[in-house]
């Protein structure tokens, strides 16, 4: 078990007596005393408590709490790879939910993420400005919980970007094929559209197949089509939004609905046409209460 899995799932488990719990709707999440961002119920899909701020540089765009560490917490990354031709502002609304619900999101502007270079630079970025006492960003990120997303062209990268040992989770929307998840060590969370015939449910299963190294989740999301990610991200903004939650703040709701023998999502018909968990999945606990 590497090092990182072992860090999210220990962190997962001390969530559970350490986390207060902070109401859509409020001024701000509430702090955990670990200093992480306490649960905000099991409503991914709706927008969370924190205001949000949007920077566009020339290579990323960043979204991110307006009031970030306002009460001592810290904030997850997510660095995020578009689709073939697209630009962060095509996805605004579904990186404005993650922003929303507390996380810090270094969105590549190029158009072309396949490496991912651009995204891992991301992360360079925030290690900067977290240093850096002048920067609204000092202090308040969380460095040590990083995932990796991306749509299409930019899934494939989220599968690239894992490569890098700073990120601890991937979440590749209907990725592309020039990727190797042989060469990614973090769980994995890939998402294919029913009806896609960019890249086909087929596709994307062939790279949870070769997943068996990590801890791999397959969710075939019932109707939808290659763009219904786009925008406010459709049906995939609820589960990703539990995803990162769970592995980036160690959320036990959203735990629950992934993991054990009572995983929510695992019988979901209405949202999902295909769903499998691999054999280290399947070796993680639910929610111990």
């Amino acid at each position: 078990m590497s090092g990182r899995f072992s860090r999210a799932l220990g962190s997962a488990l001390l969530a559970v007596a350490l986390a207060a719990v902070a109401m859509p709707g409020t001024a701000g999440a509430a702090e955990a005393p670990t200093g992480r961002i306490a649960s905000l119920g099991t409503d991914w899909g709706q927008t969370g408590p924190y205001e949000v701020n949007v920077d566009i540089g020339v290579v990323h765009t960043f979204y991110y709490p307006r009031n970030m560490g306002q009460s001592g917490e810290r904030h997850p990354v997510v660095i995020w790879g578009n689709g073939t031709g697209a630009v962060p502002g095509i996805y605004s609304s579904l990186l404005r939910h993650w922003a929303s619900q507390g996380f810090i999101v270094a969105a590549a502007n190029t158009p072309t993420s396949n490496f991912a270079i651009s995204m891992r630079a991301g992360i360079d970025v925030l290690e900067k400005w977290n240093a850096d006492s002048s920067s609204p960003f000092y202090g308040k990120v969380d460095l040590e919980h990083i995932g990796s997303a991306g749509h299409s062209q930019g899934g494939a990268a989220a599968i690239n970007a894992a490569i890098d040992p700073r990120v601890d989770t991937a979440v590749p929307i209907q990725p592309g094929p020039l990727a190797s998840a042989d060469l990614m060590d973090e769980p994995v969370f890939y998402l294919a559209g029913q009806r896609d015939l960019t890249v086909w449910p087929a596709l994307v299963k062939a790279f949870y197949r070769d997943s068996s190294h990590v801890p791999a989740v397959y969710g075939e999301v019932r109707g939808a089509g290659h763009l219904s990610s786009i925008g406010d991200g459709g049906d995939f903004r609820a589960p990703t939004t539990a995803w990162l939650r769970f592995w980036l703040m160690g959320d036990e709701a959203a735990r629950g609905v992934f993991f054990g023998p009572d995983c929510g999502y695992c019988v979901d018909d209405d949202l999902w046409s295909g769903w499998g968990r691999n054999t280290k999945a399947l070796q993680i606990p639910g929610p111990t209460a």
